[in-house]
């Protein structure tokens, strides 16, 4: 038995090792990488560093642009991800009451979420132009003020949003779409046995709790992806005016890459990691509460 448990072991590490030393490197290595250069000066390029401590994250902590930018990925990921999941929410219901032309909805919808977003940037770069834009003309033609969206500090980042609402829309709304059919109708039907005539009521004490799971995993999916917000910011505006637009990931990127500013940007990386967790766990931990798996 001792010889078979044995032959089992080396059997089962045999076959997990080759995952487990891929996951360590493609994973786990190049975190502790990043952490390690965080406690460095190193410039990107360069062949000699030292250690320095904790110096990268005091100065990531002082300065003002970080924390604008700070503020800026909350604020984004506040506009972002209600809006996404309600809109998103109420396109399905709709689609899913309709009796026709239902699959031309859903491909509509989707298809910015398939799209390569760098090149839609550019196309909203031209609908948002100052002068010749299709946002402002519409806008003059209703009698209704335009404005510089991408240059403005009071739009730049509502913009932004905006079109990472646009983005995400259709992928919030493949999934409810999945979650409303995976819903039995004798559910319904008891339910309006018991009472509950409206629609409203129906909607309220049947399709909510049991899409519960599938809005965990909206809310969470969709906020880890505008936590990586970065190619229309890079295409559009660049984090500017100032640092009205700018967020951690076009921050990272910057210190890293243009400023060649590595152990700092590697700190900057180390901070937008900690949040990452930080928030998928009080998402998790909050919606896991009002989450019905049956």
């Amino acid at each position: 038995m001792r010889r078979l448990r044995l032959v089992d072991g080396i059997a089962a590490y045999a076959l997990a090792g080759p995952a487990i030393l891929l996951l360590f490197g493609l994973f786990f290595a190049p975190v502790i990488a990043v952490f390690v250069i965080a406690l460095t000066d190193w410039q990107f390029g360069a062949r000699t560093f030292a250690f320095i401590g904790i110096a990268n994250f005091r100065e990531v902590f002082a300065d003002q642009g970080f924390r604008a930018s700070l503020f800026n990925t909350i604020l984004y990921i506040l506009i972002v991800v209600p809006c996404t999941v309600m809109l998103g929410l109420a396109i399905a219901l709709l689609i899913e009451s309709g009796r026709s032309l239902r699959t031309l909805y859903r491909a509509v919808h989707f298809l910015p979420f398939m799209a390569t977003l760098a090149a839609m940037a550019i196309a909203w770069e031209a609908l948002l132009h100052p002068t010749i834009g299709l946002v402002n003309q519409t806008f003059s033609a209703m009698g209704l003020p335009t404005a510089n969206w991408l240059r403005d500090e009071a739009t730049a980042l509502p913009v932004l949003a905006v079109i990472g609402i646009w983005q995400n829309l259709g992928f919030a709304m493949v999934l409810f779409l999945a979650g409303l059919k995976s819903i039995p109708r004798d559910l319904y039907d008891a339910a309006e046995i018991d009472g509950a005539d409206l629609l409203l009521d129906r909607f309220r004490t049947v399709t909510l709790p049991m899409l519960s799971p599938v809005s965990m995993f909206v809310v969470i999916v969709v906020a880890l992806r505008a936590l990586q917000a970065f190619d229309t910011i890079k295409v559009l505006t660049q984090g500017g005016p100032g640092h009205a637009s700018e967020v951690l990931l076009y921050t990272l990127y910057r210190e890293s890459f243009e400023y060649l500013r590595t152990g700092y940007g590697a700190a900057v990386a180390v901070v937008f990691l900690l949040v990452v967790v930080a928030l998928t766990l009080i998402q998790a931990r909050i919606m896991d509460k009002r989450v019905h798996y049956q």
